[in-house]
Order: structure tokens, then sequence, then C-alpha cells
């Protein structure tokens, strides 16, 4: 039988309800029966309710209750219910993944490792091992722990997927993080991680279409990303799509009823789709903002130009479209071979340097950073992608111009508030980003 053909046979009732065997492939399969016909959530939904309306489980029952209620997202259920089955791999393993999902990551790799020892899979024990470090902040430990993993899994779109996020935590090579990505979805074109991180990537770099697409397709895995939803409802406002935007939101709403940035960009969707907008202009400035936004230590460039571009400040596209050529070439060990590899670069991207020298901004009033430490000025000097913003917070400071922490900190939330889609709940995101950092908005 084939894999299409066992998707279209899964009963998922049967398979939640039975006494019959439940382990990985039973597990797979009501994953991939949900991923091909979302209706089947509501019986995965029913028959745990079913279930769970049984009364005290058994230790084996346990285990398929307690995985069940993991892929509803019913969490706080699933660790208590998981904490009492039979303490075999598939309940370690599963325990594991919830805490994870609670962000107790120690407590979900002490359970990824008894998972191991109890049998299951050494590959994704330790891949999922991986994930919790990177998630708690420790992509080094999670980078060696895939360091030392060899043969075929690391052709498989998890270990590809794992690999890629992890590169990107690092602050790696964007290209080796798309490439990775790219691979994944080659290998499983239904891997949900790798389609979010690869729509992520073009978001970034101002793709709007191919992320709308990546994200609409990472929406219809199972189960769904939370933050797969949330970037796609960004993204269908920005093409006042608030209808689709809405239904974002709402399914976001059914899994997780107090979920408040689901709440807020709800109303917020609700509220604009009354409101008119050029839209293709809008679209227009959007997309050249971003990619003015791209910093250029995205491209491959020679160690002259780099340390060229470095020296003069040059950080983004943008600065390079504000930058004349008698400027570059006026710069120490600047020569035309740099020239010509600069020029490449901007055109293709639809740009020339100097194409907006016109547009160079006034000169700020200095800032006092006196109450600074040296380690918290250093932090001005830093891309504004190391606060890991929502996509929502983020494309306000690309519609801004907004490069650097140093110019955001230059900004009043008055400033920020101006910025289409942008609201109260994101101004507040925003600040608490700042703060673990001691810093603020100005005039804070």
């Amino acid at each position: 039988m084939t894999a299409g053909a066992q998707v279209t046979t899964v009963d998922v009732r049967e398979v939640v309800l039975s006494n019959s065997s439940f382990g990985p492939q039973e597990i797979q399969g009501i994953i991939r029966a949900i991923a091909e016909d979302a209706s089947r959530y509501a019986v995965l939904r029913d028959a745990v309710n079913e279930l769970s309306a049984r009364g005290e489980q058994t230790p084996a029952s346990a285990v398929r209750l307690g995985v069940c209620c993991y892929l509803l997202g019913r969490y706080g259920q699933a660790e208590q219910t998981l904490a009492k089955a039979d303490g075999g791999a598939v309940a370690h393993f599963y325990l594991g993944k919830t805490k994870a999902e609670l962000g107790k990551y120690q407590e979900a790799i002490t359970c990824y490792e008894s998972a191991r020892t109890a049998g299951y899979d050494a590959d994704a024990c330790a891949l999922a091992i991986a994930e919790a470090y990177r998630s708690a902040g420790n992509a080094q430990q999670a980078l060696a722990i895939l360091d030392q993993m060899f043969g075929p899994v690391e052709q498989t779109a998890d270990y590809l997927y794992q690999r890629g996020a992890t590169v990107a935590a690092i602050g790696g090579n964007p290209q080796e993080v798309v490439a990775l990505f790219e691979r994944a979805v080659d290998t499983d074109r239904r891997h949900s991680g790798a389609l979010f991180g690869l729509a992520v990537e073009n978001d970034r770099r101002g793709n709007d279409e191919e992320a709308l697409q990546l994200y609409q397709r990472a929406a219809e895995c199972y189960p769904t990303y939370i933050g797969a939803l949330l970037n796609l409802g960004v993204l269908y406002e920005d093409f006042q799509k608030y209808d689709l935007a809405q239904q974002c939101y709402l399914r976001i709403l059914e899994q997780f009823p107090g979920h408040p940035r689901a709440h807020l960009y709800l109303k917020d969707a609700s509220a604009s789709r009354d409101m008119f907008y050029d839209e293709e202009a809008l679209k227009r400035q959007d997309r050249l903002t971003q990619i003015l936004s791209v910093p250029v230590s995205d491209f491959e460039l020679s160690v002259r130009s780099r340390n060229c571009l470095q020296r003069m400040g040059v950080r983004t596209l943008g600065d390079l479209a504000r930058t004349t050529e008698a400027e570059l070439l006026s710069s120490k060990n600047f020569g035309e071979t740099s020239l010509v590899e600069i020029r490449d670069m901007l055109t293709s991207k639809g740009l020339q340097l100097g194409q907006f020298a016109h547009e160079r901004p006034e000169q700020e009033q200095p800032v006092d950073l006196s109450h600074l430490s040296d380690e918290e000025q250093a932090l001005l000097n830093r891309p504004i992608s190391d606060l890991n913003l929502s996509v929502r917070a983020r494309k306000c400071m690309v519609r801004l111009g907004l490069t650097s922490i140093g110019e955001l900190v230059r900004k009043t939330g008055d400033d920020l508030l101006e910025c289409k889609n942008f609201g109260v709940t994101s101004l507040n995101e925003v600040k608490e980003k700042l703060t673990q950092y001691n810093l603020k908005l100005r005039g804070e």
C-alpha cells in the first residue's frame, strides 16, 4: 500500500479509541491524516474528549491520551498524563516534546535521553535534544550535537531543517541557511519547520510573493506552527486580504483561545478591513523598502570590498544606493574591480549606486549615551534582527528604514505607531526587547 493510500484510509477515531498498538507509526498516521484533511482535526479532538471522559487511564492508554493531547496543543494536560504513563520510549519522547513546548528545555532534554535509553530512535532523540538546546539559547551546543551525527540521517528533512535553524541562530551564512531549508523542503515538501524557516528568510529579504506561498504551505501542515499562521496573517493584511488574515488568527484561537497576540491581531485586522489604501503603491513601496534593508553581508563580496564598506559604515543595500561611485572610489584601497562587483550586486536587486543619494536623512540630534556601559553602546551597532522581533514589528522596522538597534532607539513610540499595521502590542514588544538590553526608545 502506498503512503498516499495510508493517508486516505486512516481512521483517526479508531486509532485514538482502540486498544491496538500505538507507536510512532500510528502517531505519524494521525498527523498525515489531518494534514491531508483538516476536518479530521475535529475528529481527533472529539475522540480525545471521549477517551479523557472514560476516567482514570491505564499506563498504556495514558500514553495514547497524552500524545494526542500534545497533538491538539493541550500541553498542560499532555504533561500531566504522560508523566503517569507506562514509562516507555514513546511516553518519554512525547513528554520531552511537550516540555519543550512549555519552555522547560532542560527537562525536555532529560526526557529525550530517557527515550533514547528506552529504545526510541536514537537519531530522532539527538535531533530533538539539539532543538531543545537551540530553543534554550545554546545554539553552539546544538551545532556540536548535529556535527556528531553521520550517515543517512544527514539527508533527512529533519536533520537539514535543524541544521539550517541552528546555523541561523548562531548568525551563520544566510545563503547556507536558505540552501539547507530548500534541501529539507525538496526532501519533504510538507516539512512544516523547513517551510516556515524558508518563508521567514524570504520574508526578511522582501520576497513577499514567495514568502506568502511558503507560509501558506506551512499553514497546511500539521501540527501547524503558530508563527506560520501569525506571519501569514500579517502578510495577508499587507496584501489587503483582511478576511484571510482573520481566518489565520481564528485558527490559532480555536486551538489556543487565550493567545494574546492572535486576539489583538484579529482585532487589528477587523478594524483595518474598512480602511482604504492604495494597495499597489503600498506593495511597491514595501517591497523596495525591504530590499533596501537587506544587509550587504548577505552577499558574497571580496575581502577588499567588504572591508571598504565596513569602514564607510555601509551596512545595507539602501546605504549603498545612497552612496555615489565617487564616494566609493575615494575610499582607501577601493578600485574599479570592487566598483564593478558592487554595481553587479546592486543590479541583481534592480538598484544603482547613488540612486537615492538625494534622500539621505538629515543629521539627527545626538542621543545622550553617557548612561550606557561600553557593552550597551556596542549594542547600538548591532542589526535589529538580533532583537528577534515578530514579523509585524519587523515589517515596521523595514518600512521606517531602520536597520540597527541604534537607529531604533532614536525613534519615539509615536514614531513607530505611525507605521501601517503597527499597534500598541507591537510597541510593547519592541519596548520589552529593548529592556532586555537596558535600552529604551527616545523619550522613554
